[in-house]
């Protein structure tokens, strides 16, 4: 594993946090709503799941969904319905107080690590981004280093989204539109669960 490999993982890593999806969305919103800690919370839990895909796209889970594509549909299933439902429970909170509409503290990691286990896609996305740019021969201390990396990443863009949207002005813009913005993160929630659900 060369340093320009592991530059290439990481640039490849930071464009798909960018891209517009469930975690991301996921994440701002529990940031505005929450606040700091809440959006930490949230991106160590996605961050968490995320890494963990990627080991097991390093240890070579994605030919287990070949093999076993029943498993794979099993677990699409699950997440897009856990999306589905985060997006009913957004909409249904829209009008409450923003202290009843955030998951705080334990709740905020553990909605984060259900929000990226309930995209299976993502181990495949990780497998096909790993074939690509390592080695078939890496060892198992390269893999556990390639795995911490991804979480150290994912946590550190999460914080930093976490410092910029829990300020003052972004809270007070959030409060005024609270309603609509939940709305809209719900219905592009419930839209990507149903995608997720019913694509190939």
């Amino acid at each position: 594993m060369t340093t320009a490999q592991f530059i290439a993982f990481n640039l490849t890593l930071l464009a798909a946090m960018a891209a517009p999806g469930p975690a991301l969305l996921y994440a701002l919103r529990q940031s505005v709503a929450g606040g700091f800690w809440t959006g930490v919370a949230t991106g160590a839990g996605l961050g968490l799941m995320a890494a963990l895909w990627t080991g097991a796209a390093l240890l070579g889970l994605n030919a287990v969904f070949a093999i076993v594509p029943w498993a794979y549909l099993a677990l699409k299933t699950a997440g897009a319905l856990y999306l589905i439902w985060i997006a009913v429970q957004l909409w249904r909170s829209a009008n409450q107080p923003v202290s009843d509409s955030a998951n705080p503290g334990a709740r905020a990691f553990l909605g984060g690590v259900l929000v990226n286990l309930a995209n299976p896609k993502s181990v495949l996305f990780a497998g096909a981004v790993l074939v690509v740019i390592f080695p078939p021969d890496l060892s198992l201390g390269a893999k556990a280093l390639i795995v911490a990396n991804h979480f150290i990443v994912e946590l550190v863009v999460y914080t930093l989204f976490a410092a910029c949207l829990s300020s003052a002005p972004a809270r007070a813009g959030y409060l005024r539109l609270k309603p609509i913005i939940d709305r809209m993160a719900a219905v592009i929630l419930g839209a990507l669960g149903l995608r997720l659900l019913f694509g190939r």
